[in-house]
């Protein structure tokens, strides 16, 4: 794993360019078809972070405007090489879907409207709906481990689903319930330390 932070030096922000561009480049369906492939890359194959590193980069990312996908190669190009290690990541993540849009854009009216164009994303929706649940299930992994994180995940999914909760609303819940049981589990070692 790399010790964070790592030396500044041009090799690694261009190494950080160039996973984030490979990710853009093969991702369809944008952010969160985006989100198994970052974490194989940076957490599986490059063991950059460990797999809390990842949900907090994630919760952080989540809870912040813009794309999920985008914000997360942010906060781990900052987390690893600060500034500009955030630039390099973000231009790498970007970059990919700019050059496709722009090339889409000169051709819209007639891509669209094109039998194999409606064929391809009509294949493409099922594949992104996959990745999507994947990334659930992989990044959820840490989650399930306890109890109490499967019932609070299950409660801010039926808040999301049925109540219609704003994601940041359920993030700044999830953040106080974690500040609670915090505070709780320090006030029952507490009366135990002043017992020995």
């Amino acid at each position: 794993m790399y010790r964070r932070p790592f030396h500044l030096n041009n090799k690694a922000h261009w190494e950080l360019f160039i996973t984030f561009f490979k990710i853009g480049a093969t991702t369809f369906g944008g952010g969160y078809a985006m989100l198994p492939i970052i974490k194989r890359e940076v957490v599986e194959n490059r063991d950059w972070l460990n797999d809390e590193e990842f949900i907090d980069v994630l919760a952080v990312a989540q809870s912040s405007p813009g794309a999920v996908a985008v914000n997360s190669a942010v906060f781990i190009g900052q987390k690893l090489q600060g500034f500009p290690g955030a630039i390099a990541a973000l231009l790498g993540a970007v970059l990919p879907s700019f050059i496709v849009i722009l090339t889409i854009a000169m051709f819209f009216t007639r891509f669209t409207e094109h039998p194999v164009a409606v064929a391809a994303f009509a294949g493409i929706r099922p594949a992104i709906a996959a990745l999507i649940a994947a990334a659930v299930i992989k990044i959820g992994k840490p989650v399930f481990t306890r109890r109490r994180n499967v019932i609070l995940m299950v409660s801010f999914l039926l808040l999301s689903l049925f109540l219609d909760f704003h994601p940041v609303a359920i993030i700044l819940l999830g953040a106080g319930l974690g500040l609670l049981f915090h505070w709780l589990a320090c006030r029952q070692v507490a009366p135990e330390e002043e017992k020995q």
